[in-house]
């Protein structure tokens, strides 16, 4: 059903949170201040003729299909909800699962399909801001949508379903594992930020790596985009040196954008794991001089909470 990439799309900001490329490695969104369900209600676009008149085969959750006459002309954002979800409404800076299919306005065709089965897009935060809150608005998981977008500068007018899967925790959620012995001990905190103790003797030469959590959720590749929590000690005073928890959202990276010994890490850990990593400076900044942690042994503790394969990404 895929012909075309969705990030090539006109509103490609739906398909995935902008990926990274900087020599940190990381990219920080803005932390959105939590609110209410009433903030995303009151933001949602309202219904239109087009969205209305769309006719969808399949189920949430499930590629489907759109009918519809074209060419349809779209004068303005559009959204109608088409089946309703359950649970708890989505609020104000709750990361989001979803999936999106793609069809022009003008002959019906599909410009692409993003979010299902093997095939996820990162989780995105929602908030009346941005697209995704606008579509849902105040949405319950499991909701689906028709939106239909008007023409732009550069594509003609789309129309698209949009579901919404689930929200997405921002700490680990996987099965608890034994801690590997010699390694740093985690305690976790309420929400989920970890506090790391430093085993005592000298630091590892090599990287080690334990799991803390279990996830199942999906495998990440190299190059893959990835969406998560983490601390960083260093191991020479065990002092915190960079922190997504102390900033208040999670980052997003490549994994191949990121030291050698945190791309070990990340690559074939599942979605829903915590990892506790420890990474010599040969396998961290060693090389880069100047650095100030170019001579240091680094602690991470990471929950992947979302991952983008870089197929979907291209």
């Amino acid at each position: 059903m895929r012909t075309r990439p969705i990030a090539a799309l006109s509103v490609a900001a739906l398909a995935a949170v902008v990926l990274a490329g900087c020599s940190a490695g990381t990219t920080e969104a803005e932390p959105t201040p939590s609110g209410t369900a009433g903030d995303l209600c009151a933001a949602a676009v309202a219904p239109g003729a087009v969205s209305d008149a769309v006719t969808v085969e399949g189920d949430t959750g499930e590629e489907s299909t759109a009918t519809f006459d074209f060419p349809a002309e779209v004068d303005v954002l559009q959204s109608t909800v088409i089946t309703e979800g359950d649970g708890d409404p989505v609020e104000t800076g709750d990361f989001v699962s979803y999936a999106l299919t793609a069809f022009s306005a003008d002959d019906g065709e599909v410009l692409g399909s993003v979010g299902y089965g093997d095939d996820p897009v990162l989780p995105q935060q929602i908030s009346p801001d941005n697209p995704l809150g606008q579509l849902l608005g105040c949405a319950t998981p499991g909701t689906r949508v028709v939106a239909a977008f008007p023409p732009s500068e550069s594509s003609g007018g789309e129309v698209y379903i949009v579901d919404l899967l689930d929200v997405v925790p921002t700490a680990a959620w996987g099965e608890p594992q034994e801690p590997v012995e010699g390694m740093p001990t985690v305690e976790l905190a309420d929400d989920g930020e970890p506090e790391i103790t430093l085993p005592g003797g000298d630091a590892p030469a090599e990287v080690e790596l334990g799991t803390l959590k279990l996830g199942d959720g999906a495998t990440v590749a190299t190059g893959d985009t990835v969406l998560v929590q983490y601390k960083g000690v260093k191991w020479s005073d065990g002092s915190v040196f960079d922190s997504s928890w102390e900033r208040g959202v999670p980052a997003s990276f490549q994994t191949t954008g990121v030291v050698a010994g945190f791309q070990q890490a990340l690559e074939g850990q599942t979605v829903g794991s915590q990892v506790v990593v420890v990474i010599p400076p040969e396998f961290g900044y060693g090389a880069s001089e100047g650095h100030e942690l170019q001579d240091e042994t680094l602690v991470f503790v990471v929950d992947i909470i979302g991952v983008q394969h870089a197929a979907t990404a291209q």
